[in-house]
């Protein structure tokens, strides 16, 4: 079983106790208790439990979509390339969060969003000229959806006070870019290409 599909089953099943739990705040990012605390924990537990299976299920479809061809890509690298990606992209996603609210008592996260916006970024500078599915319908050159995604969330993350932390996804994803460029600098130079091609 690969990477990928290992974090699945184990994220799908820790978010099914994770549901019924009384005790699940533990696993939450809480950053006031990160800091105050010292339950660092929580940066990399919040990643495996979901508040409920619609956020479950779109952020593993996500993962299983992309993954995959990512964990290939990146093969060459061993435990350096997806699962150093995924992780990294944990801490990333959680890193704005750490900062902002270090002091708000009230401020909860959980999810898997960062990890999986950096394996979703991860793919696309890897394949820019991919075609991707737009809010799932709308079709859009890879390397597109990235400028859009990064956008879209930029927007959101100024403007949201909703339960979206659009800062985690942003995080994330930033990890994604740095990360891929590291391991394949082409990839940069491929999707400066293609998106050039399609302004041109």
């Amino acid at each position: 079983m690969g990477f990928t599909t290992t974090v699945v089953v184990l994220t799908v099943a820790s978010s099914w106790w994770f549901m019924k739990s009384p005790s699940r705040a533990n696993l939450m990012l809480i950053p006031y208790r990160c800091h105050d605390q010292s339950e660092w924990h929580r940066v990399l537990t919040h990643a495996f439990v979901h508040a409920d299976w619609m956020h479950l299920a779109f952020n593993m479809f996500v993962l299983y979509e992309f993954g995959n061809t990512v964990e290939r890509d990146l093969g060459h690298m061993g435990w350096f390339g997806l699962p150093f990606l995924y992780v990294a992209g944990i801490v990333g996603g959680a890193i704005p969060a750490l900062g902002k609210h270090k002091s708000n008592r009230n401020y909860r996260s959980l999810g898997a969003s960062g990890a999986v916006s950096a394996v979703l970024m991860s793919f696309i500078l890897l394949h820019p000229d991919t075609t991707l599915l737009l809010f799932l319908f709308i079709p859009v050159p890879a390397v597109l959806a990235g400028v859009l995604f990064f956008w879209y969330e930029s927007r959101m993350d100024k403007r949201s006070s909703g339960h979206i932390a659009h800062d985690a996804h942003l995080g994330g994803a930033l990890v994604g870019v740095v990360w891929t460029i590291f391991a394949k600098p082409e990839a940069l130079a491929l999707s400066l290409k293609s998106l050039w091609s399609l302004l041109g």
